[in-house]
This record gives C-alpha cells, sequence and structure tokens, in this order.
C-alpha cells in the first residue's frame, strides 16, 4: 500500500525546499477529457494503427519529440473519480468519489433489482469540513500557489459537486479560473448556442459552460475560444514576473460530437462518415490547442523553462449509447473496451511529458504510472520537498522514471474500485474492483464473484482471462486488493434480498 500521512512544514522549512525563484520551471498540464488511448496520430504501442492514421495530431507528434511518452499511463475509468484522484493525490478508493459528480446529495448511479448501491462521497472533494458526501483533502495547486506559482485553470474541473466548496477551481488554489465549475460535460461546443445559453443569458443545462459571453455567436468554437482565453492568462503572468502553472482542462473530446469545421471537411475528403469526422474534428481542435500554447512558449522566451504535461483523464467513450449502427465512434483497439470499464480500454491514456534539459526528447517509458502521482510529481518538479498539506496521498513521484534515475513501478500495486452502476454498456463496466501488480491484473466483479485474470504485457486486449491456470496468483492479487480496499475504507455494493454486502474479492 503506497500511503503517506503528510503533516505540516514551517514556513522557513517551506522556503528552504523551494528552489529559487528564478530557476522554477514554469509548469502546463494539458489535460482532455475522454480522450481514448488510440484518437492520436501518435502510436502507444508497439506499432501505429488503423487508429492513429485516422487521426491527425501533429502537435502531440511535435510534443512526443521534444518528450517522454508513456505507453502505461493510467487514470479512473470515470471522470470525477479522475480529477479528484488528481487533485488530492487520493486513490479513488480512498476519496470515495466513484462516479461522476454534479448536482448536490444527488448519486449519478443507475438502479439494479439485486443490488443496492453504496452511499459513496458524490459531492466530490474538498479542502474543508462540512459538506456530508464529501473527501476532505489537500490540493497540490495550493502548495504550488504558496510556493510562489501564480496558478491558472482553464476549461472543466469537475471536482465538487453544484453548491459545494470543490465545485469552485479557486477552492483549490487557483488565482484564475476560467469557465470551470461543477460540470463534467458541455451543453454544446458551437457559440452560435451560445454554448448552451439563451439569448438573455439563461442557461439551458446543468452543462452550460460559463464564462464565455464574449465568444456568443462569433462562431468561435469552445475549443478555441478556452485557449484564446488561456493565453490571454499566460500572457497576463509574465507580468507577475512568477513561475506559472497552467490547468489546460479541455472540455474536449467530451460528447456532444459538434464538428469543428475548421477541421471537418478534411476527414470527410479522407472518406470518414459524419459522425467520425465530426469526432476527428474535435480531436485535431484539441491538438490546434496544444500547438497554440506551444507556439506562445517559444515566442515569449518560455519554452525552455516550462514543463508541458498531456494526459487524457479516462478512456474513450467506446460504449453504448455512444454507439451507432452497432458500431462506437471511438475505439480504443487493440485494448479492450472503453470509458466506464477497469479493462485497459478504459483506464490507460495517452500521455507524454516534455521537461527542457531533463527529459529527452523521442524518449518512451513503458513503465506504469497511476493518475494520483501527478500531485507528488508535479510539486517535485517545482522543486517543492515534502507537500505541506495535512492528507493522505497515495501518488508515488514518477520523477524517477522521466529521468531514469529508478523504477517506482516495480512490485507496486495499483488499485481502482468501481461499486457503481454507470449506466452506460459495455464489457467490465458496473460493479468491480480491479489491481495491477507487475505484469499481472486482476478483475473481481462484487455481484456475481467472477475474477478474471490477465497478463498484460502478454495480452494487451485481455482476451485470454488465465485466472484457472494461476490459481495462486488470483489468491496473491485477491488478497492484496481486498486488504488495501479495507484498509483505506473503500465501498462495496451489497445484495438487495439480504442486505448483506457483496464479498470483498479475497472473502
Amino acid at each position: 500500500m503506497n500511503k503517506r500521512i503528510l503533516l505540516p512544514l514551517s514556513l522557513a522549512a517551506l522556503s528552504a525546499n523551494a528552489l529559487a525563484q528564478e530557476d522554477r520551471p514554469n509548469i502546463i498540464l494539458f489535460m482532455v477529457d475522454d480522450m481514448g488511448w488510440q484518437d492520436t496520430s501518435v502510436p502507444f504501442w508497439t506499432e501505429p494503427t488503423p487508429y492513429n492514421r485516422m487521426f491527425e495530431t501533429p502537435n502531440m507528434e511535435r510534443l512526443a519529440r521534444q518528450g517522454m511518452k508513456f505507453t502505461q499511463a493510467y487514470a479512473c475509468s470515470i471522470s470525477s473519480p479522475s480529477r479528484c484522484s488528481l487533485i488530492t493525490g487520493a486513490n479513488n478508493a480512498r476519496h470515495r468519489v466513484t462516479n461522476w459528480t454534479l448536482e448536490k446529495n444527488v448519486t449519478t448511479d443507475e438502479t439494479s433489482p439485486t443490488i443496492q448501491l453504496p452511499a459513496w462521497n458524490c459531492n466530490g472533494v474538498s479542502m474543508v469540513e462540512g459538506t456530508p458526501g464529501t473527501f476532505v483533502g489537500g490540493s497540490f495547486v495550493n502548495v504550488l500557489k504558496q510556493h510562489g506559482y501564480h496558478t491558472i485553470h482553464c476549461g472543466k474541473a469537475h471536482f465538487g459537486a453544484i453548491d459545494t466548496p470543490g465545485e469552485n477551481p479557486c477552492h483549490w488554489g487557483f488565482e484564475v479560473n476560467i469557465a470551470g465549475h461543477a460540470a463534467g460535460g458541455l451543453a454544446t461546443y458551437l457559440s452560435e448556442r451560445n454554448y448552451g445559453h439563451t439569448p438573455d443569458g439563461k442557461p439551458t443545462s446543468l452543462m452550460s459552460i460559463p464564462g464565455l459571453e464574449k465568444y456568443w455567436g462569433t462562431g468561435v468554437f469552445a475549443t478555441e475560444a478556452l485557449t484564446r482565453e488561456a493565453l490571454k492568462a499566460l500572457d497576463k503572468s509574465l507580468l507577475y514576473r512568477q513561475p506559472f502553472f497552467l490547468y489546460m482542462a479541455h472540455y474536449a473530446v467530451h460528447i456532444p460530437i459538434d464538428r469543428d469545421e475548421r477541421f471537418y471537411d478534411k476527414y470527410i475528403r479522407k472518406g470518414l462518415g459524419p459522425k467520425d469526422a465530426a469526432y476527428a474534428s474535435l480531436v485535431e481542435g484539441m491538438d490546434k490547442s496544444l500547438g497554440d500554447i506551444m507556439d506562445w512558449l517559444e515566442a515569449n522566451g518560455q519554452a525552455d523553462n516550462t514543463i508541458v504535461i498531456f494526459m487524457s483523464d479516462n478512456g474513450g467513450l467506446a460504449t453504448q449509447p455512444a454507439w451507432r449502427d452497432g458500431e462506437p465512434y471511438t475505439q480504443n483497439s487493440p485494448l479492450y473496451s472503453g470509458k466506464g470499464s477497469l479493462y485497459e480500454g478504459g483506464i490507460r491514456e495517452p500521455m507524454i511529458v516534455s521537461w527542457p534539459g531533463k527529459v529527452a526528447g523521442g524518449t518512451s517509458c513503458s513503465k506504469y504510472l497511476m493518475i494520483e502521482d501527478f500531485y507528488p510529481t508535479i510539486l517535485e518538479m517545482a522543486g517543492i520537498v515534502g507537500e505541506p498539506e495535512s492528507t493522505a496521498v497515495d501518488g508515488v513521484s514518477f520523477v524517477p522514471l522521466l529521468l531514469g534515475t529508478g523504477d517506482p513501478s516495480r512490485d507496486r500495486p495499483l488499485f481502482w474500485n468501481f461499486p457503481n452502476i454507470w449506466g452506460n454498456n459495455g464489457p467490465g463496466i458496473n460493479l468491480n474492483c480491479a489491481i495491477r501488480k507487475n505484469e499481472w491484473k486482476l478483475v473481481y466483479y462484487y455481484e456475481t464473484g467472477k475474477k478474471e485474470l490477465f497478463r498484460i504485457p502478454d495480452d494487451i486486449g485481455e482476451k485470454r482471462n488465465l485466472a484457472s491456470c494461476h490459481p495462486a496468483v488470483v489468491r496473491r492479487l485477491s488478497s492484496e486488493l481486498g486488504e488495501y480496499l479495507r484498509s483505506v475504507g473503500a465501498d462495496r455494493p451489497s445484495f438487495k434480498d439480504t442486505g448483506r454486502p457483496c464479498p470483498w474479492p479475497d472473502e
């Protein structure tokens, strides 16, 4: 179990642990929503696939040439759990935000005739006590701010439910918040529809994007509007003479699949159908945003002192009701399944890190890491030794992987818990938990007690269940998974007919 209890440090210690102001790097975390492992022209496997050839992401290619590509970067299978782990450093079994959040005290689970779902933390995460159904934890962004970083949030937040403290990015230490609120999606990317508002300014949906009124009716796609606002915030940051942290958290490529007209016709000419072309245009619009930010760094003399991290929050939406005519509009093959699933297609993400002067360009790392690892990693990148937040952090810094000084993934277990019913249908979705350790991965289903064992390096598509062939491995991983879940107070469902909880994996 990777658990460290971090106690507050004195101000003197904080100052001593930080690098000199002028030596600290700027940091950009470029987070994409629902982007699958294959939704890019950058191959994250041993060879390019037809899906890599379908998409055009020249700026992801550019970033990969400048930095290190991670081929086994993991997140949770749903947005809120991933983002709550990102901001607090806690594993999703510990923070118990196991499904997506939106309205206060309202769960988003579907119901079951046989299973009673647990009372998970449907209000998300917060830095303060007082809201039931909330995990209280620290924020690496707040630590950065305390150490002199200018902190900027742009785009999707999705940390806490409506009318809870965690819904506001400023609660987490962001000094600037552009369009971030409680919703995990958007009503529309189209300015012609005012990003989900009536002409008199009333939101038409809980998913309506706030704060972009100046772009209403202008023809500017939401991805572009967010990018322009982020660049303005970066312009302002230069005047402050502080290192900056930009969390560029795009709503793209989440549904609805509105076409980005700047790129749509290109994909129609390539032979894609209307839905696939629209989706590819969303991906390329996101990639253009990455390129615009990289161009800004170069034009303003910041490229050599800025770390850029590219990541997605969960797998591509390759499950119903995203399907049309029996086929998904996005695919994660050779990985199995997609968003909402604990199979690889739901949790393995495209990730690239550029760190000038530290990480050689055009390199690749096949070791695994987890979304909560960003908390200690970003603080270490900033030169902050010993996080001053009094909280439990499950994340482990992957700086040794970047610098080639060690392998924190060796013998390290990764854990997922999803005792929920998401609502979409597909393989590996609903009422399960999982552990990955070294080459092995075990998936356990709460309702049925079914266990699946995969040797991931040899079976990336999880086609061969080896549970019957390796009972000792199943017992060992079941024990480690069960012990961890109990130790962090994880949730599990119950049977309606008896009221008894579903067994833990090792029971």
